[in-house]
């Protein structure tokens, strides 16, 4: 493929848009580090490949799972690919859009263990990347988006991922109140992160953090509205030992993900 005005050129460009993704059903994938985990993690999403003729020498992993998945693949000039995307670095995938309305919350994530995080309204695309990115290296199984959260397709939440978008479940679109009720149905406890809270992450008191456990983030301007944080078994605080008033909603997940696996994975003990 050479010619950067193409009409396909022009469709997959417009995956960047909510509007395109909508009416096409599908997403960009940007990048050989984010194509690489796509096509080897979930190669039935992907629709087609595009790389240069560079690209495709310098991540021939690329290439052998795209062909061994029988997934199809367009080597095309520089400018295409640019044109597709300037942040491709000449590796671009069309995916198919899953179905992410219902969470899986009897799945379970590395070792066995039962722990999810949950954002609600949370708005910024870098900071909802990086939670599925931390839930992923933490061992979690699974993320959840509320309704009125940034779409785990759009290319932003997408690059900052790394491929673990790929990696474990991501569920979208239920609201907050049917979040933690689903939560509870599957018997998982729910515990919401607040700067006032019932306990704090390094001194938990009597909460079970080996128990299936839903961790609820709020959106980063206002955090957690007060009726969720109500609904919840217990709220956690992060302590700060200097001036700071308050982490980001990424390094805040981050932290008490991490907690919960290391007590699940203590409580395993040695392999």
């Amino acid at each position: 493929m050479t010619h950067p005005g193409a009409e396909r050129v022009r469709k997959v460009r417009a995956l960047t848009t909510a509007a395109g993704r909508r009416r096409a059903r599908a997403f960009i994938v940007e990048g050989p580090q984010s194509v690489r985990e796509a096509v080897a993690y979930a190669p039935g999403l992907i629709k087609d490949l595009y790389l240069t003729v560079d690209a495709s020498q310098r991540y021939p992993e690329i290439v052998d799972a795209a062909v061994r998945h029988r997934r199809h693949l367009h080597l095309c000039a520089p400018e295409v690919v640019e044109a597709m995307s300037p942040d491709a670095q000449g590796v671009v995938a069309v995916a198919t859009s899953p179905d992410r309305a219902r969470p899986d919350f009897a799945a379970t994530g590395a070792g066995g263990a039962r722990f999810f995080a949950g954002l609600v309204e949370a708005r910024d695309p870098g900071n909802v990347g990086a939670v599925i990115r931390a839930a992923d290296a933490a061992g979690a199984a699974g993320v959840c988006l509320s309704a009125g959260s940034v779409a785990p397709e759009n290319p932003k939440v997408v690059r900052s991922t790394a491929g673990s978008l790929f990696h474990l479940p991501v569920s979208t679109g239920l609201s907050p109140r049917d979040m933690v009720a689903r939560a509870h149905q599957a018997g998982l406890q729910v515990l919401a992160t607040s700067p006032s809270a019932d306990h704090t992450l390094d001194a938990p008191g009597d909460l079970d953090l080996v128990a299936p456990t839903l961790w609820l983030f709020g959106n980063e301007a206002h955090g957690l509205p007060p009726e969720v944080a109500a609904a919840a078994d217990a709220t956690v605080a992060l302590p700060m030992y200097g001036r700071a008033e308050s982490l980001n909603l990424a390094m805040a997940a981050t932290l008490c993900l991490f907690a919960s696996a290391r007590v699940c994975h203590a409580s395993q003990g040695p392999s």
